[in-house]
């Protein structure tokens, strides 16, 4: 490995300053003091809308100032220091990659990027031990964020300087992305070695990241920190003269291909198979989709159109980075209420929502009722023990009591409540099958969902691809009723009167701290809380929980938890009535006020109402 990386650290290198490959800069004028940014390209990829005045400024701000200089074969001395370890999110990459937002500067710059593209190159080339003769391929994609193309420029270049060859895919989504480690077709460049897909999912515009994949699935915590780790050696070692190299390489390695077009067909090859081979079992369904301005508008389109829907009403379907409808994320209220409003407008059937890339996703029925978090695990979980009965769904904690009752005495399944973190529900879908337990399906409450027949992807548009076969098939039965299958499939799901989050932050710089990590102090609350439960009879604490303090009482349960990255506590309180949900409320703030670094304001504003 160490041959690998040194020979990377040779090959990748860039000056501080470019934040614009060559096609998108005037390469004659680049001296001038007065050459300008061309965003011809970006103007285009989104409409020919203009752009945050901000966003420009940022680019022109950074011109490289090294232009009469002679090329140095010596390492860069004026990149800024950047801490790589604060980049990784869980499984994935984000940062800052737009200026605009006061207080957040920018961390994902170019030279960032290929650095990084250029270590999970050097992890891909160990983990497929490569023929020297053949070299490697990596698909890259974006979702429609203002700093997208620019990211896929300088990833390309990372990935290209490695050696590997560079297919790049535009505007796609999380899931098609790994579907390209899998595919076989040699017309699409199929099956590429790896993937990485550009996108901060549903976070706002001026952030990104990255999200990577081979065939074995996606990428976990250990191997992005090794990803990391190697990033901020090469980054170290960049230097002008690998500029030129760099460019050369990717000229000559990048290919460029229409991979949705295969990604969307075996989706509608999946409902055709679901509805005996129908042509277009969806014929006289009126389905609405809401994009939110991500990458997911091609479900009207390339998937419902084809398959007979009527998509009349689909709203947002339109790339735009700047999201100016709604945040993209099916666990939002606005975005939620939209979607709504835009089946009962149209008198549809369904409505379907997705987040930025695709690997989320919630549903409404005709009458308005949404299938979403717990409505959403619970339908999911109907359609997968018709198919698999008796089998054990995997879900995140904040999942309700009622959930539980439902799975267990109403379907007939397991429920197995595990921790938040959608690739921790699918690890440990893919462990309990290991040691003989079975499991079809890993769904986390924010609408990550994920089959054991579709590879363990959190795949959003494949979860309402499951959603429609249930409508073709009744079809195809002779069951009429439009949405309603869906809907008595969850009858029976106990919801609770009042459900909350609220979130108590740690205080770092408080002295009750002492100098200890912020984690240490949660922990120890947490250690209080469950000693306080356990000397009050009017609470139980879960007998089987693997995150947090869990408590029923009072009609109702309670999860306080640790944050997996920020010093936060979160609060999840489900309750039959407001007056109970605060009995809860105060139960947890009598065990916890003693920790003045612990800010309970929410809390007690709560208990307060």
């Amino acid at each position: 490995m160490a041959a690998v990386c040194k020979k990377i650290v040779e090959n990748v290198i860039v000056a501080k300053n470019r934040e614009l490959t060559t096609n998108q800069y005037n390469q004659r004028d680049c001296c001038s003091a007065a050459a300008p940014y061309n965003h011809r390209n970006f103007l285009s990829f989104h409409g020919g809308k203009k752009l945050l005045p901000k966003y420009h400024c940022c680019f022109v701000s950074r011109r490289n100032i090294y232009c009469n200089a002679a090329p140095s074969t010596t390492a860069v001395p004026y990149l800024e220091k950047v801490d790589f370890m604060k980049l990784q999110n869980g499984s994935d990459i984000r940062g800052v990659a737009v200026d605009g937002v006061e207080g957040e500067p920018v961390t994902l710059t170019e030279p960032v990027t290929e650095a990084i593209a250029a270590a999970f190159s050097a992890w891909l080339l160990e983990m497929k031990r490569a023929d020297a003769s053949k070299p490697l391929r990596v698909s890259v994609g974006h979702d429609s964020r203002i700093s997208a193309q620019v990211l896929q420029d300088a990833v390309s270049q990372g990935i290209a300087v490695a050696g590997l060859d560079v297919v790049q895919y535009g505007l796609a989504s999380t899931p098609a992305m790994f579907n390209s480690t899998l595919t076989e077709d040699e017309a699409f460049l199929c099956p590429v070695d790896g993937a990485i897909m550009i996108t901060a999912s549903h976070l706002p515009y001026n952030r990104n990241g990255f999200k990577f994949f081979t065939n074995a699935g996606g990428l976990g915590k250990a191997d992005i920190k090794i990803i990391l780790e190697r990033a901020a050696d090469i980054y170290k070692s960049f230097t002008d003269q690998g500029l030129m190299k760099s460019k050369q390489k990717a000229s000559e390695s990048i290919k460029r291909v229409d991979y949705m077009t295969v990604y969307t067909s075996d989706l509608v090859k999946a409902v055709r198979k679901a509805a005996e081979n129908i042509e277009k079992p969806l014929e006289g369904f009126h389905i609405v989709v809401d994009a939110g301005n991500g990458a997911g508008g091609f479900f009207a389109e390339k998937v419902l159109q084809p398959l007979g829907a009527i998509t009349s009403g689909s709203q947002f379907l339109e790339p735009d980075g700047m999201f100016p409808n709604h945040i993209p994320n099916p666990e939002d209220k606005t975005a939620m209420k939209a979607i709504t409003q835009a089946v009962l407008e149209n008198k549809a059937d369904l409505g379907i929502i997705f987040d930025t890339d695709v690997d989320r996703s919630a549903a409404v029925d005709s009458i308005g009722r949404e299938f979403n978090r717990n409505r959403l695990i619970a339908l999911m979980s109907a359609i997968v023990l018709e198919e698999h009965p008796g089998t054990t769904i995997v879900t995140d904690s904040v999942t309700s009591d009622g959930l539980t009752t439902f799975i267990e005495k109403k379907l007939g399944g397991k429920h197995h409540r595990f921790k938040r973190g959608y690739k921790n529900v699918i690890d440990e879908a893919v462990r309990l099958n290991s040691v003989g337990e079975e499991s079809h399906l890993a769904i986390e409450t924010s609408g990550h969902g994920a089959l054991r027949e579709n590879h363990w992807l959190d795949d959003g548009a494949y979860l309402m691809v499951k959603v429609l076969n249930k409508l073709a098939s009744a079809r195809a039965s002779g069951i009429a009723g439009g949405s309603k299958v869906l809907t008595d499939l969850v009858e029976g799901l106990q919801e609770p009167g009042v459900a909350v989050e609220l979130r108590l932050k740690i205080d770092q710089n408080h002295p009750d701290l002492k100098g200890g990590s912020f984690r240490e102090y949660g922990e120890a609350v947490l250690q209080l809380l469950e000693n306080h439960i356990e000397s009050d009879p009017k609470l139980q604490k879960a007998p089987v929980n693997y995150e947090g303090v869990r408590a029923s009482g009072f009609d109702g349960w309670f999860l306080l938890r640790l944050s997996l990255h920020d010093p936060v506590l979160p609060l999840n309180i489900e309750a039959a009535s407001h007056e109970d949900a605060v009995k809860l409320g105060l139960a947890v703030s009598s065990a916890v006020k003693e920790f003045h670094a612990l800010d309970t304001s929410a809390l007690d504003k709560f208990i307060q109402t």
